[in-house]
């Protein structure tokens, strides 16, 4: 009895602070430019600063002392993806302006290594090092040695990889699971329809997110099509771009207003979605317009307008009391489970 009554304790405090409008359970820090796309465990932030369109491994107190991750000789690069080990890669251009997935100093020291293939551009890599993305338009493997032995998966884009090795992405516009054999399996809810889909992010567990036909989806991994609409604000479009190991999913929505809207999406379907713009301050005077990346310990990365109004990058953390009530609530499910 005495576990239950605490069980019922805690679940109604975090609703209380759910629910508080005063509430806010997120720091807002300005990152400065925008494009930050990729947040590891360790609160690493990455993407690109597009104030010059280089690799960008961005200072998490917002102080600016990013590191410029430079490129493969050319003028142009993106980070996409950093891992738990702190290893980057996307793409940079060399000296005659080609476009080659890529590796990245992390120091920005220049020794980046190029991945080969052809117009290619590496999305994703997982906590063993291995890499995902596109190139010569075909989904691929990357042989991280940087001595091409790279692996077609087939037609389409590798956008994501977990760590036991399973690949997402796209194929003939529809959201889909890679092998490495070149197989893939069509995950498209609309299984074949004219809409496009696209999977764009899978976690440990095999859950996998992404968008058809304009609206948010967590897909049914099977193919069996018993995939789950996330919807959004007011039944409008959105997208989920991210998924961490806890089944949080980030992305954006728009609202009754036709607002652009970060949010965090309810996985069971049933619409209680949040605006992450509910979870700040009210008065941080911010407009969280998309979540691109949410880790494991709950830090948001994504793309808003600041205070001054300018579009920059942010870094949402969680408050201390958000952190300690969600953590007994988990602790408390656990046993119960």
């Amino acid at each position: 009895m005495k576990s239950v009554k605490t069980f019922l304790f805690v679940v109604m405090a975090i609703g209380f602070i759910l629910n508080s409008p005063t509430s806010a359970y997120y720091n807002v820090i300005d990152l400065g430019t925008l494009g930050a796309n990729s947040i590891n465990d360790s609160g690493q932030i990455v993407g690109v600063d597009h104030d010059n369109n280089r690799a960008c491994l961005f200072d998490p107190t917002g102080g600016g002392a990013n590191i410029d991750l430079g490129t493969l000789g050319g003028n142009n690069s993106w980070a996409n993806s950093i891992n738990n080990n702190g290893q980057i890669v996307g793409w940079a251009e060399d000296s005659s302006g080609y476009r080659y997935a890529c590796i990245f100093d992390p120091t920005g020291g220049g020794a980046n290594i190029n991945l080969g293939g052809g117009n290619s551009g590496a999305f994703s890599i997982n906590n063993n090092g291995q890499i995902v993305g596109t190139s010569y338009g075909n989904a691929c493997l990357f042989d991280p040695t940087g001595q091409g032995n790279n692996i077609d998966l087939g037609d389409g884009w590798a956008c994501s990889i977990n760590d036991s090795g399973q690949i997402v992405g796209i194929a003939n516009a529809h959201a889909c699971t890679f092998d490495l054999t070149g197989g893939e399996t069509n995950i498209d809810p609309k299984k074949g329809g004219t809409g496009l889909s696209i999977a764009v992010s899978i976690n440990n567990y095999g859950q996998i997110v992404g968008m058809s036909t304009g609206y948010a989806y967590l897909f049914d991994p099977t193919g069996q099509g018993n995939n789950i609409d996330l919807g959004a604000f007011g039944g409008i479009y959105g997208h989920a771009y991210s998924i961490n190991d806890s089944g949080q999913i980030v992305g954006y929505a728009y609202d009754s207003f036709y607002r652009l809207r970060a949010c965090l999406f309810d996985p069971t379907g049933q619409g209680n979605n949040i605006d992450l713009n509910t979870l700040i301050d009210p008065s941080s005077g911010w407009a969280l317009k998309e979540a691109f990346c949410i880790n494991n310990n709950g830090w948001v990365v994504g793309r808003g307008t600041n205070p001054d109004g300018y579009d920059h990058a942010y870094l949402l953390t969680p408050e201390p009391t958000t952190i300690l009530l969600l953590g007994l609530g988990a602790m408390l499910l656990r046993k119960r489970c």
